[in-house]
């Protein structure tokens, strides 16, 4: 493990909880992931077993993330209620599948104050009961039809094995929950937000993502159909980043959510659910971050652009005025902007700080830079260095950020693409699947005893069948019946 070191002040003096050297992602992935989380202070631990507390920063990118999200729903007509938190009991029992799915991540309430309850309350694993319930008292009539509703809120999975962000048994999510007329509205609701998601993840976050549809064990538990969206991260494991799903009318005929119909007879919904968690923060770090910290893309960015001054003479009466002066023009072009002025600390220990915080951009500025009129420029993604000519910064910087995003896009495709790979053969399976690949595709039957057997002997799961994947015909590389459709295995968080 690599030596902590320690932020030096200028004075020579220590923060020793403060480290600025992390675990390299050769010698452990897990620990350098974790020492990222906790030194760029995105989250840390509580005394609550497997919860987390998310701090400024880090919550600083879910906003981002939300308010991204939040954007792309309200413009397909969605619109936003919240529900409660506790779910009595029997409700939670009403639908069979459902319920056995859940059973083992639930948390009960049995005691209000001094009092037993006299029925349980669940603590929300997830909301498609509470809201089903509702929604049987709401809509009575076609016209009350559809309903699209998302929920921003906390949700409580008992979970055995913890991470930050990736897996902890309270989280942050949103979860829309729709009902429809008909089930083809039903299935164009889940397949739109599927398409939502996989935009935003590309588009925002700079992840390339694989949608498609999960196979019948992988499938949330009470829907008909479930559709992911899969990303490849740094390590060559998988992660589901997002999910969408049809219920059919599972739910609705559980909850009783029934309406009279154009033809006058009473019918039960067609009903969808669908969310992303802070887990998209987990698949940030570890698909853009290196040796060193984080790399954030711009658009997720807390801090977009971090201006360092060089204290040389009498700085603050000649740079730091024309920094502020630089951070005001870039804050009206729409640039988040750091200006670093802290005297304490050293430029150089500020350069190591916002590269280990993922900052895209940094500007440095001192007395000679301003003789010549222009800053020096370094990405964070790549390093690179520059001269930059003061006229006309707010542009150059907006083009740099734009130039930022889509590289670390290309990149991560190229790593994706890299680390994906097509087997026929189940010999050649697992050979492949003895380190961490990436993606293997490969033949598959459909059958839920050759994907159980698969899992056991390699740990590989089906990620999805990705769409036009469906039609293609071979062999299953188990047990070489006849496939119709080639899946996407990894190994998974």
């Amino acid at each position: 493990m690599a030596q902590q070191g320690v932020k030096e002040k200028k004075g020579g003096g220590k923060e020793d909880a403060l480290v600025t050297e992390i675990t390299p992602q050769s010698e452990d992935f897990s620990r350098w992931y974790l020492d990222v989380v906790r030194r760029a202070e995105l989250a840390d631990y509580t005394p609550v077993k497997g919860c987390m507390a998310i701090r400024p920063y880090g919550y600083a990118i879910w906003e981002l993330i939300q308010q991204g999200l939040d954007r792309r729903f309200k413009a397909t007509g969605h619109v936003n209620a919240y529900f409660p938190l506790f779910i009595p009991s029997g409700l939670l029992m009403k639908e069979k599948e459902h319920v056995e799915g859940f059973a083992p991540q639930v948390a009960w309430v049995t005691k209000g104050g001094d009092e037993e309850l006299a029925e349980p309350l669940v603590v929300r694993p997830t909301s498609e009961v509470i809201i089903g319930t509702m929604y049987a008292k709401w809509i009575k009539s076609w016209r009350d039809l559809p309903v699209l509703i998302n929920q921003w809120a906390n949700v409580v999975r008992w979970e055995k094995v913890t991470r930050p962000f990736l897996r902890t048994t309270e989280f942050l999510w949103q979860e829309g929950h729709t009902a429809h007329e008909t089930e083809a509205e039903a299935q164009d609701e889940t397949l739109k937000i599927l398409a939502l998601y996989k935009e935003f993840a590309e588009t925002e976050l700079a992840m390339p993502v694989v949608d498609g549809q999960k196979s019948e064990s992988e499938k949330f538990a009470g829907a008909s159909k479930t559709y992911s969206i899969e990303a490849l991260m740094g390590d060559g494991r998988a992660l589901q980043a997002g999910t969408s799903h049809n219920l059919g009318q599972n739910f609705a005929k559980a909850f009783e959510i029934q309406f009279q119909g154009r033809d006058k007879n009473l019918q039960h919904a067609w009903t969808t659910s669908w969310g992303v968690s802070t887990r998209l923060i987990g698949g940030l770090i570890m698909t853009h971050g290196d040796d060193s910290g984080l790399i954030l893309p711009p658009r997720i960015a807390p801090y977009q652009v971090v201006i360092v001054p060089i204290p040389r003479g009498n700085w603050q009466e000649t740079v730091l005025p024309k920094a502020q002066a630089l951070r005001d023009e870039l804050v009206k072009a729409g640039v988040r902007v750091m200006l670093d002025d802290r005297e304490a600390y050293t430029p150089g220990w500020k350069f190591a700080e916002w590269e280990l915080r993922g900052v895209p951009l940094r500007i440095e500025i001192g007395p000679k830079d301003i003789e010549k009129s222009a800053v020096m420029v370094a990405r964070r993604d790549t390093r690179e260095k520059g001269s930059l000519s003061m006229d006309g910064l707010a542009a150059a910087v907006v083009q740099k950020l734009d130039e930022i995003q889509q590289a670390l896009y290309d990149r991560a495709l190229k790593y994706r693409e890299e680390h994906t790979q097509r087997v026929s053969s189940y010999e050649e399976f697992t050979a492949v699947m003895e380190g961490r690949p990436g993606f293997v595709i490969a033949g598959w039957c459909g059958s839920a005893e050759c994907e159980a057997q698969i899992k056991a002997e390699t740990q590989a799961t089906v990620r999805n069948i990705p769409f036009g994947s469906a039609g293609v015909t071979g062999t299953c590389v188990k047990c070489g019946s006849p496939s119709t459709s080639e899946a996407w295995f990894a190994k998974a968080y």
